[in-house]
Parts: structure tokens; sequence; C-alpha cells
């Protein structure tokens, strides 16, 4: 009996389709036997027929066609993909550690995002990098370029090719040498024309300089093998060299085959070049050089007159006319350039041939003529046609006709063949006397303020007029400030075109039009985003057109148009609007001192968010790297006023900061205040930075405040009264002009110079600041006379400044690295010091004491005397040493240098500190002794055991004086220790997280605070530095630890304890639905409870923990919510389980509706309950009764509806009756079987011949149930 496979009947339901219907019907019969059932089976070469065998057809005769042997056609991905290697030594970053990470993964997404290739990288066994490079071919290859150049070491190299080469390297538009760069993943250097180097520069990877350099090389020899020769030829014989069209020179091109550069007839130059190989450059020259003296022997001239304006027809287009007259006659006809006024055309060729060339010359020349025709210029447009359809059709017959409308004139210009042109001229004549039959034009005056309003919004009033009455109408655009609107058309249409546009004007002239004056800050808010809340105005006033200007005009009216009344309710509806925004958009600044900004900011921001939130305004500090000092708060003035002041006592406290105010005439404050503030501000920045606030201009308030510290706003109130009565008795003031570079000089060193000036005359002089436009402009105040003087003795010292001078002084050399060291630091401060006077100093080496000053001379003078200071300086200059131990030394520089940066420049001396001794380091080993003696050559002196470390030493240079005092100061830093009893127990909180509390205080009282280690059990904190901070350090400890014990002492009572048993069905109750109960419980009396765990043993215990009155009131709260849930009763109805979904609703949307209106809960059956129509409703008896009987309605309305859509259900099932029964005839599905299947075949025997053959021995070849073998 043979074998059969069962297969899934799904999975075949195709083969099945294509078994024979007796197959098929068989099954159907009233129960075959095993056998014939089997029989009727398809064998499994039927179902899955073999792929033909791979056999060598015949020729001549066709493969057989079917699915397995049609040709498909590979596709070639566009997507390439290439590996690179980059070997360990060659690789830029090495850090195995950061593999994947780091600077190299950080230039890869950078290729990647460069490049649009797709990068994998990959570590070989030898260390070396492996990418893997994916995407197009020009990605890839920009990708590996990048690669080579920012992950792989570059090496560099030269090659050394002629000049003339060079071009070739580059090639056309340097695309040759892109594609060298590209090809060989190498950056390719070519010197600048100008350059007389013939080396080119190469650098990238070994391999790529290898094939970089080849290729020039190669490009270089293949350029060896041509040459160039420059011919010089009279331009005159150049077309008889060309030939017409070029005919000639490229016959001669083709026969040499050396390429010939004729220079275009535009270019004045005479020289040929000829460029090939050097036999067909040779046999090219001789060729021209042949014609040229052949030309130069046979052809003679003659001139004739033709009018310049017939030029151009002689020339023709391109100047085919030329070549065409070359060809035919062999003559060349010269015309003069159209710059020139000469009429005089030369005819160069063989005398027997100038005189046909001459009569075709003529011919061209009056082949054209040029004609006019009248027609009003505003039927020019109608002529034309829309997109010039109506000339289109004339040109296109007449092509040779140019045809040209001139703007504003009554008449068309012709040009073209005269016979043309004549019928063109017919042609336009009788389009202008139709259109002047038949259209008709008026024009009427309409003020231009309403043009805008008849186009309409998007040209939409005029577009419909015009579409309706067949015209066209002219509005003239804004700039031209017309009143004239022009309607041409149809005469008809014209006049009723005309009536609509005055009916139109005449209604908006009856408009009411309102201007309401807002201030331009408001539009935008007004507006709204998108044009949101504009958009709300204007529904509620559909009729009312508002305008808003444009905001690069800076106007404040804002344009209502519309019915009286409308008009009116728009325009106090928006004022309301404004009014609002008025009250909520005061806006005052305050100055405060900017090294307070980040106290009144507090720590997180916790300060300026409490002032915030208390006075709802909107405080706006300037940015850390700003200069600004002012703090911007905006909202209700009274809100703005509180902030204000809370704000200005934050700095009092931290400050000595007085405030005082000074009575001065309303009426002189802007005069004080000057020009954008620079009176005031000067007058500030001279006092030390105080603050200078006047009242609101027109408020007529006199109190000027003035606040800083005590001493600076004394100064700051005496030099502003002094300004006010010079300014109420006489005031004058005059304006000069100096470089800026001469300022620093005219005010002098600490303001030297100006204080002079300014102490003779009596008189203000106010320099710009950076941040004034005009930087030149320097500004005089005081009396008449004071002015006049003051400005007498300026202009004389800026005189004498532009006089510039040359001098020369004698420096020591020793001195001159002084000066020119650190990039000329010290030269550069001379020149801004000193009017930008310049300081030559000979070159190294050259011995010479010579230095040369060039500047005004005034400055010339200052700065000689100063550098004369300097050198006495270095000459007197000693080196001192002083000891301090090496561990101070980080304290004693201060934060970057700061601290050790003032000595240097309080003292004018140079400080060195010495090299840090590593601690790690052995110590220097003794001499090695041989025969009790040491090495005679290294005999050493005994080492002082007093003397000081070499670590410790610090040296000093400068005056003996200076840098004695320079010691004192240095000793003055080094720090002091003290000790500080804080109880062990608080130390970790002095600490803080990660160590931020001891480092705030830290940097507060710049000390250093050094914790005992824990193991210790200390209570001494040590406090290191400066003895004037460490008083205010150890009192900042002392605070922090009074408010350490008083927190210890709150945390004890917050730690009460108490707990209240309550039955745990109640605890989801007193949780709430997400926990809101018992978190509105905690929030209100502060309290932390805890509900037993799933594990507890006492589950029905809750514990709170806070202080203890408010323990209790949260345990009065939650017993409250207890007595209240025994009083509920719950009890239980059946509910048709068909209704519940409907009862609960999508995401128990309707379960929470009846919970909340009746206030119970209502809790339904799970999956697989005993009873699933059990509902269980809890709550007050009342409410429950109510709840039931509204669920039992519901169930009933919901009842009615299920049994109606069962019963619709049972009229839309198949008509061939159950599937299911159909099933039960069929009996169970075997699948799809098949007959003879290769995994039902018999085991091999293994002691069978036939099976397993021994070597050698013949076997007869034995079918495969798979089908033939193939190899």
């Amino acid at each position: 009996m043979s074998s059969v496979a069962v297969l899934t009947q799904e999975s075949f339901n195709e083969h099945r389709s294509g078994l024979r219907p007796e197959q098929i019907g068989g099954a159907a019969g009233a129960g075959p036997s095993a056998g014939e059932e089997e029989d009727a089976l398809p064998t499994y070469k039927d179902a899955f027929p073999p792929l033909p065998e791979k056999a060598a057809s015949p020729e001549g005769t066709q493969e057989t066609a079917n699915a397995w042997t049609s040709k498909i056609r590979p596709l070639k991905s566009s997507v390439i993909t290439q590996v690179f290697h980059v070997p360990l030594e060659e690789r830029k970053y090495k850090d195995l550690n950061q593999f994947g990470e780091g600077d190299q993964a950080k230039v890869c997404v950078d290729i990647m995002h460069k490049t649009g290739a797709h990068l994998e990288l990959s570590l070989a066994k030898d260390q070396g990098l492996s990418i893997m490079v994916s995407g197009k071919l020009d990605a890839v290859m920009k990708a590996r370029k990048e690669i080579v150049s920012r992950l792989q070491t570059q090496a560099s190299a030269t090659v050394a090719i002629p000049k003339e080469h060079h071009r070739f390297v580059i090639g056309k538009n340097g695309e040759k040498l892109q594609e060298l760069e590209l090809k060989t993943a190498t950056k390719i250097q070519i010197p600048r024309p100008d350059d007389t180097s013939n080396q080119i520069k190469i650098s990238g990877t070994k391999e790529g300089l290898e094939k970089a350099k080849h290729e020039i090389l190669l490009i270089s020899a293949e350029q060896d093998k041509r040459a160039v020769e420059r011919v010089n030829i009279d331009k005159v014989y150049h077309p008889f060299l060309t030939g017409a069209y070029n005919k000639l020179v490229g016959e001669m091109m083709q026969e040499t085959g050396a390429r010939i550069n004729v220079p275009p007839q535009s270019v004045n130059k005479t020289e040929i070049v000829i460029t090939g190989e050097k036999e067909q450059v040779a046999l090219a020259v001789t060729m021209i050089k042949k014609v040229y003296e052949e030309k130069k022997k046979n052809t003679t001239t003659i001139a004739v007159e033709v009018k310049k304006s017939q030029h151009k027809y002689v020339i023709g287009p391109k100047g085919n006319t030329l070549q065409e007259i070359l060809e035919k006659t062999g003559v060349s006809v010269e015309i003069p350039p159209s710059d020139s006024s000469s009429e005089t055309v030369i005819l160069r060729g063989e005398p027997d041939r100038l005189g046909q060339a001459l009569t075709e010359v003529y011919a061209k020349a009056n082949s054209y003529t040029v004609s006019s025709v009248s027609a009003p210029s505003w039927l020019h447009r109608f002529i034309i046609g829309k997109k010039g359809q109506n000339l289109a059709k004339i040109t296109q017959q007449m092509p040779k006709v140019h045809i040209e409308f001139t703007e504003g004139e009554d008449k068309i210009t012709l040009e073209g063949p005269t016979k043309d042109v004549q019928m063109v001229q017919g042609q336009i004549e009788i389009i202008v006397t139709d259109l002047v039959n038949r259209m008709d034009f008026t024009e009427i005056s309409v003020d231009p303020k309403f043009h805008r309003h008849l186009i309409g919004k998007g040209g939409v009033n005029i577009n419909r007029i015009k579409e309706l009455h067949k015209v066209s109408v002219r509005i003239p655009p804004d700039n031209e400030k017309s009143t004239v609107i022009r309607i041409e058309g149809d005469p008809q249409g014209v006049q009723e075109a005309k009536k609509e546009l005055l009916e139109l004007t005449t209604r908006m002239e009856n408009e009411r039009t309102k201007d309401l004056i807002i201030e331009q800050r408001f539009h935008r808010a007004i507006i709204g985003q998108k044009g949101e809340k504009i958009k709300e105005v204007r529904d509620k006033f559909p009729e009312v057109i508002i305008n808003f200007p444009d905001p690069a005009q800076k106007s404040d009216i804002v344009q209502l148009r519309g019915p009286r009344n409308e008009v009116e309710k728009c325009a106090k509806f928006m004022q309301k609007i404004v009014a609002e925004m008025v009250e909520n958009g005061f806006s005052l600044s305050v100055p405060i001192f900017k090294q307070f900004h980040r106290n009144i900011i507090g720590k997180g921001g916790s300060n300026i968010k409490k002032i915030r939130e208390e006075t709802s305004t909107k405080i706006d500090l300037p940015a850390e790297n700003s200069n600004s000092e002012m703090i911007v708060i905006t909202g209700k003035k009274a809100n703005c006023e509180v902030a204000r002041t809370r704000i200005l006592a934050i700095q009092k406290e931290l400050a000595n900061i007085t405030e005082i105010e000074v009575s001065i005439p309303s009426k002189l404050h802007n005069s004080l205040i000057g020009s954008k503030g620079r009176f005031v501000r000067s007058i500030m920045e001279e006092c030390g930075g105080v603050h200078i606030h006047f009242p609101t201009e027109g408020s007529g308030i006199d109190k000027v405040t003035i606040r800083g510290p005590a001493e600076e706003v004394e100064k700051a109130k005496q030099q502003l009264l002094a300004l006010a009565e010079e300014k109420q008795t006489k005031s004058h003031t005059a304006e000069l002009r100096a470089k800026p570079e001469y300022h620093k000089f005219l005010i002098g060193k600490g303001g030297g110079n100006i204080r002079k000036v300014r102490d003779s005359t009596g008189a203000r002089i106010i320099f710009p600041t950076a941040e004034d436009k005009d930087q030149e402009l320097i500004t005089v105040v005081g009396t008449e006379e004071a002015v006049r003087d003051a400005q007498k003795e300026l202009e004389e010292l800026i005189k004498s400044l532009d006089n510039v001078v040359e001098d020369n002084m004698i420096v020591d050399p020793k001195h001159h690295r002084y000066f020119v060291a650190r990039r000329g630091q010290v030269l550069r401060d001379l020149a801004d010091e000193y009017g930008g006077v310049m300081v030559s100093f000979p070159r190294t080496g050259t011995q010479s004491e010579k230095v040369t000053l060039k500047g005004a001379k005034e400055c010339v003078e200052a700065a000689k005397k100063r550098m004369l200071e300097i050198v006495e300086d270095l000459d007197a200059q000693v080196t001192i040493e002083c000891v301090i131990t090496q561990k101070f030394h980080r304290s004693i520089m201060g934060p970057k240098g700061s601290r050790i940066q003032q000595i240097t420049r309080d003292h004018n001396v140079q400080i060195k500190f010495p090299e840090r001794e590593d601690p790690q380091a052995p110590p220097a080993e003794a001499p090695i002794q041989e025969n009790g003696e040491a090495d005679a050559g290294e005999v050493k002196e005994p080492v002082d055991p007093n003397a000081p470390k070499k670590c410790d030493v610090i040296v000093i240079s400068g005056r003996k004086e200076r840098c004695e005092a320079a010691v004192e100061a240095l000793k003055a830093l080094v720090p002091v220790t003290i000790e500080v009893d804080v109880p062990f127990d608080l130390h970790r909180y002095i600490i803080g997280q990660k160590g931020s509390g001891i480092r705030k205080m830290m940097d507060e009282f710049e000390v250093n605070i050094q914790v005992p280690a824990p193991e210790q059990q200390s209570d001494k904190i040590s406090i290191s530095g400066l003895a004037n901070h460490l008083d205010r350090a150890k009192e900042g400890l002392l605070d922090r630890v009074k408010e350490l014990q008083a927190d210890q002492e709150d945390r004890a009572l917050r730690s009460f304890k108490l707990t209240i048993t309550v039955d745990p069905k109640y605890h989801p109750k007193i949780i709430g639905r997400k926990g809101a109960i018992i978190t509105t419980i905690r929030t209100e009396h502060d309290v932390n409870i805890q509900f037993p765990d799933k594990n507890d043993e006492n589950q029905d215990q809750i514990t709170i923990t806070g202080y203890e009155l408010k323990a209790i009131a949260a345990r009065d709260a939650i017993q409250a919510i207890v007595d209240e849930l025994e009083e509920m009763i719950s009890e239980d109805i059946t509910l048709d389980g068909r209704v519940h979904a409907r009862i609960i609703g999508a995401r128990g949307k309707g379960i929470r509706k009846i919970m909340d209106e009746f206030k119970v809960d209502l809790r339904f059956p799970q999956s697989g309950a005993a009873d699933p129509n059990l509902v269980t409703v809890t709550g007050r008896p009342e409410l429950v009764d109510e709840a039931i009987d509204h669920l039992l309605n519901l169930e009933e309305e919901f009842m009615a509806d299920a049994v109606e859509n069962e019963a619709k259900m049972a009229y839309m099932r198949p008509h061939g009756g159950s599937a299911a029964a159909m099933d039960e005839q069929r009996g169970p599905s075997k699948g799809f079987v098949v007959r003879e299947a290769p995994w039902t075949e018999q085991a091999p025997d293994m002691s069978s011949s036939e099976d397993f053959p021994s070597f050698g021995a013949p076997v007869a070849p034995k079918a495969s149930p798979w089908g033939p073998k193939r190899f």
C-alpha cells in the first residue's frame, strides 16, 4: 500500500481547485472504499511538478517557455557598499577606551550628515579601523574623502611639473582637480598663477599620495607631447583665414589635426594661437602663412558710404549677412564700430570680385525700410492683444518685421523688408480703424483714498466690474497720487462701468471714517497671534473695516471705516481693550547693582518667582553678559510699585546703599539728562556707578532720586545741583570732533588731562560711550565763556594731535624684549593711551639701540616720556625671593589668578610662582662613593637643612620698594586657620547633597572649610582663609548651625505618630479615585498617611505622622469618612447580563454618571462569576432605592432593544443552512492529501550494496524522489 502525506487544506486551496472534477466528485459518493479513495488522491509529482532539467539544447531549437525558465532582467541597485581600512599606526584617534564615543564618533556622525552616506565602524584584531560605507556612489566617494582627511593621519608630498601644465591638472572649472581629489582621497594644492613655483603639494594617506602623484605625472607627460605656436596676422586678413562660417579654418584643423584659435572680430587682437602635436602645429602654421601671403599680395580695397542706420542690415543677424557676402564673392566687408560716427564701409578682396560684393552690400542696405502707423496710445494694448495674441498672428506671417510700440506716443514703428513692412502696415491700419469705430474710453475723478476700496480685497470688486461690463479699468497706483481712473472698452460697457464706479464712490463718501490713536506697541497684541483677536472684533462688527498701519511706518493711527453707528460702537470697544492693556502694560525700570541680581533671583529663582506671583507682575532681568543694570517690571501701576519696593529692599539689606532725593525744577530735567541720556550717564559713571532716577516727563514732579554708596551719592548730588544751577543761570553747549583714538590721550591717565581743562575753564566735557553711534563727537557744557575757553583748549590739543611727527630715542637692546613680548602688548597699551602713536623697534639680531616713534607731537612726547620711565624701572629692577609654603600658593593666586594679577597691577611688578613639587617623586639619591670617596667631579656643598625648599620660593621682579610692598601684599594673602565647634551630627547637613552646602558657603565667604572625616567623630570644623574673611565665615557657619538645630527640633515635632483602626473594606473609599480624597487630607493637614501593605499583619491599622494637632485633625477627618461609610447599606439586584455593557457605557462613562448623580457605588460581576446577572448597589438607604429604580428602568429600556436585535439577527443567517451541520455531515477534515511524497519513502537499507556501494563498483543510477540532482 502506498504511503500518504497530510497537509493543511488552507495552505493548498489553489491545488485543490486545480484537481480533476472526477477526483473532487468522487468524494461526494455514498462512501467509497479505502482503495478507491486513495487512488483518487493526486501524486506528489502531480501536485508539485519538479523544475525542468538544465540541459544544453541543440542549435536551432527553442527552449520551452514556462514559469521557471522565463528570463528576468537583473536590476542594478543604486546603493553600493565599500569597506575602507585604516591601520592602527595611521589612525588619528587611538584611544581604545573611547571606541563608539568621543571625537571619533562625532566626526563619523558629521560625515554622515554632510554626505548622506551610512557609516559602520568596527575594530580589527590588529586594532585597525574598518569602516563600511553604504549609499549612492557619489555619496560613498565623498564620505571616503572625508574619512581619509578626518580619521586618518595625513602625510604630504610635492610633485614638480612645468608651470604651463598646471591648468590641465585643474581642468575646466576645476572639474579635473575635483575628480582627482575624489579618486585618490587626497587634497591637492596648486600654486596660484602669479606664483612662480612649479611645485604641486599633495596631502593625504600614503596610498592616496602615490596614486595622485602618478596621475599628475601622467597628465604632464601627455602635455609634453604637445606644442603651442602664436602667429601675428593683420586683423583685416582674419576673415580670409577663417573663411565664410569658419569653413576654411575648420578644414585646416581637420587636415592638420591641430587646434587653431582665431580671435573673434569684436576682440582687437592680431595673435592666432595653434596648439597640438609639434608636426601638426608646424603644418598648420605653414598653411596659415601661405593663405595670408597670397591674400596680402592679391587683394585690394574700396571704400563706400552707407548710412549708419543701414549698417545693421549689412551686418545681418549675428553677422550672417557679412558671412553670406564672403561666401558668395570672397570679399571681406569691414563695418566701422557702432560707437563710431563714421559711415564708411571698406570692401577688401580680389579686384574682379569687388564689383559683385559692392552690389550685394547696397542690395542688403536697401532691403529693409522703416515706416509708422498712427494709432492712439490707449489702443496699443488692444492691438497687441492679451499676452500678445493679436500681434503674434502678424509676426508669425512676417517674422522679419520688427514692430515697436512707444509708451505715450500715438504711433507704431515698423521695421523690416520693404514688401513685408507694407503688408504689416496695411493689416495694423485695418485693426486700428476697427478699434476706433467700436471702442471708447472715459475718465472719472475719484479721491485716491477710495481707490483701494474700489479695487476690493484681492481685486474682487474691480474684477467683477471688468467681467460684467467687458471693459478695462485702470486705477493709478498709490505712488502716482492721481485722481483719474480710466475706463476703456465697448461704449455701452464703458458708460455702465462709469455709472457703477461713481455710485460706489458716492456711497463711500457718505461712510464715516474714524482714526483711533493707539500706541503702536499695542497693535500686535490687539491683532493677536495669526490675527485671532482682531478677527473676533471684525466678526462682532462685520460692517466696519479696520486698518492697522504698516509696522515699518511706526504710526499710531488705526483707521475704522463703515456705517456711522457701527464705527462709533467699534471705536468704543477697541478703546476699552486698549485701556485694559494700558492698565496691565505699565512698565518701570529699577536700577540694581549687577552683583545683587543673583540675590534678587534667589536660589532656583525662588525670590523672583515669589515677587512675580504675589504682585502679579512680569519682571525681566538683563542677561548675565549684558552691561545693563536695569530690571524691568511690567503690570498694573500699583503692583509695579510694590514689586519695585520689594526689589529695592533686597538690595538695601545686602549693601550699604543710601537713597536721597534732590529737588530740581522739572523744567530742567530734560537738559540735565541730555541727548540720549549723555549728561546724566557721565555723572553716574564718574560717581562710581550711582543710579539717578528722574520722574516721568510731564508729571510736574521736581524730586530726583539718587541711590548708591553713601560717598558717591553725595558726590553725584553736588555735581547734579551744580549742573542744575549752571543750567538755570546760563547754560551753553558746544560740540567738536576728534578721532576716537585721541580720546584716551585727551582724557589722560586717571582723567588727569581733562580734569585740568575742566578746573581751568569750569566747563563740563562729555566723551561718547561705546553705545553711541557717533564715536567722534565730544560735547562741552557750561557757561558761554567757559565753553568757549574749553573748546579753544581742546581744539589746540586736537590740532597738535593731527600734526604727525617722527622722533627717535635710544633704548638698550637688552630691554627690547620687554616691549615686544606677548605679541607687543606693551606697545599696544602705549598706542591706546597716547593717541595711537606707532613705536618701531629694530629687528632682532641687529644690535641697534635706535627706536622710532611716529604720531601726533604731544602723543610722541608723552609716549617717549613713558618709555623712558619704563626703561628706568627696568634698569632699577631687582629680584626678591618671598618664601611661602607651597600649599598656600593656590589660595594666594585666587580664582583664575585674580589676586595675583591685582598685586601685579597695583605694585607694577612681575611675580613668578615655582613649579609644583610632585609629592610621589622619590627623594634625590646621594652620590655613590667608591673607596670611601665621592666622585671628584661632582663635589657638592652640604645642603642647609634650614634652607627653604625650591617649591616654596616665589620670585618678585621690579623696583626694590615696589617688590617689598608686593611681598607684604603676598604675605597678607597667606590664609589663617581657625576652628569652630559644630556638633558632629550636623556635619552631613552642613556638607549638603554632593557637597553643595559647603561649596556655597566657601564661595560666599571666600574661605576653605574643612570638615573632619566621619570616623574621627570630631566636633571641630576648620576654616582657612584671609583674616578679614574668617569672622564673616565663622558667623555664617554658626548661623547655619542654628538653622539646622531649629530644623532638628521641627523634625522632632513633625515626628508625632498615631494610628487609627479602620475596616480594610473602607480603605479604597478613604483613598478615593486615583488617591484624590487621601491627597486632599494630606495636603490640608500637612501630614503623612500610611496604609498597611498587603503582607502586614494589622490590615486595619492606618498610621498618621506629622505635628500632633494636625495629625489629630487628619484622624478626625478619616473617622468622619468612616462614620459616613458605616451608615451606608448594600443591596443586590438582578440585572440581565446582556444590558450590563450598555449601562457601563464607553470607558465607564455611563456608570460614572449614575454613581455621581445618585451618590452610590455600583459593583458589576466579574467574568466567570456564579451569578452573571447580580449587581451590588452601595450607599445611603434613600439614595440606594432611587438608584435601583433607575437601573431597573434602564434594564427594561435596553432589554426591549436587545430582544428586537436578536429577532433581526435570526433573519440574517445564511440560506444554505448551518455551517456547523454541514461540517458534521462531512466528518473530520483530513486536510490536503497527496500520494508518493518523498518524506514517506522507506529509509535506505544500510546492508544493501545498492544503497551503499563500495568504492569503484559500478552502480545503476537511482531516481531521487526530489527530482534530478543539479551540480
